[in-house]
């Protein structure tokens, strides 16, 4: 064999593998993969159903604003690995009607907190129609995917005052989020009300705990009164922030029987069905 083939050869396959090396280093990161690190990401999924009235949107974003300037919360932040967690906020009504009220972003100090709860706070209130659980969960996976920061843990905390009844089945929809490990937590409303009203169920903090939360370490806590809203809330953030705790089973326990995941399907279509 001549010599010059032979550097021919070796200098062709070197020239190929630099031109792959370079074509690979020029690809961008998937996100979420790379970037600043955080100790947890965190998604914050709020329902503006028409179940919801005004006083209790009020409160539950108050809560949420409340919670995340607390000392409390801040003290378990800056207790991570990193003293630092992303934070997304977006509400949630239909399948497809969400509205990102906060993008990602860094909470590592009272003022980033309040730079954060001060945009949360300067957007108008809005209601709209159904309560898509599912809607809800599939963009906060979304999100997860378009995140630029790398997370040791992900989490979703979804509040609520109803029953999944439109979209994909919530539990299809939670299953791809714990397939991804994202853990799933739960702030079920579980508010009395005198006339029940559309889309009311009982036992909706039975219904979170067996068809919306999930993952290692999952909880909910339910708010049965409006006081709640604010110690509620702050608790649940310190819990997601500290990792603390396990699951909260007790209800399924309790009632002896899971509750039916299609409920709030099943209403729709009885509603319809009589032109309601």
């Amino acid at each position: 064999m001549r010599l010059d083939r032979v550097s021919s050869g070796w200098f062709s396959r070197s020239c190929a593998a630099l031109a792959a090396f370079l074509l690979l280093m020029a690809l961008p990161a998937r996100a979420g993969e790379e970037g600043e690190e955080v100790d947890v990401a965190l998604v914050l999924a709020v329902d503006i159903s028409y179940s919801m009235d005004l006083e209790e949107q009020r409160l539950q974003r108050e809560g949420y604003i409340e919670a995340l300037n607390s000392q409390e919360v801040l003290r378990a932040i800056g207790m991570g690995m990193t003293g630092k967690i992303a934070i997304a906020y977006f509400e949630w009504a239909n399948a497809f009607d969400q509205r990102l009220v906060l993008p990602w972003t860094i909470i590592d100090s009272p003022a980033s907190a309040r730079k954060a709860t001060d945009i949360i706070a300067a957007t108008p209130t809005r209601r709209a129609q159904r309560t898509s659980i599912s809607g809800a969960l599939n963009y906060a996976r979304k999100l997860f995917d378009e995140s630029p920061y790398h997370a040791l843990r992900k989490v979703v905390d979804v509040s609520g005052d109803g029953p999944n009844n439109a979209g994909e089945a919530v539990e299809a929809a939670r299953n791809k989020l714990l397939a991804d490990g994202v853990v799933i937590n739960g702030l079920p409303i579980v508010l009395p009300r005198s006339t029940g009203g559309w889309g009311y169920i009982e036992h909706l903090d039975a219904y979170y705990a067996d068809c919306v939360i999930g993952g290692p370490g999952s909880f909910m806590i339910p708010i049965t009164t409006p006081e709640q809203f604010r110690s509620a809330t702050k608790q649940k953030i310190i819990r997601e922030v500290a990792e603390l705790g396990t699951r909260d089973v007790q209800y399924v326990q309790d009632r002896g029987r899971k509750s039916d995941c299609m409920i709030g399907e099943r209403m729709v279509r009885e509603r319809e069905r009589w032109g309601n």
